[in-house]
């Protein structure tokens, strides 16, 4: 019986901890924030990237 469990249960903790992670665009997006106050067009660059990321994900 542990046969069967053990890989389904592998299975299901690396789904968990894939969709734990932040996506690409949203860690664009923070690092965008990040970046606001000191470095305006780095901000703006990075937010487009994140944007551009979206459209072509989606």
């Amino acid at each position: 019986m542990t046969r069967f469990f053990a890989p389904l249960l592998r299975f299901l903790a690396a789904r968990r901890s894939a969709a734990a992670r932040p996506g690409v665009a949203r860690q664009l997006m923070e690092r965008a924030d990040d970046h606001a106050g000191r470095n305006p067009r780095q901000a703006r660059e990075l937010r487009r990237a994140a944007f551009a990321y979206l459209s072509v994900v989606r």
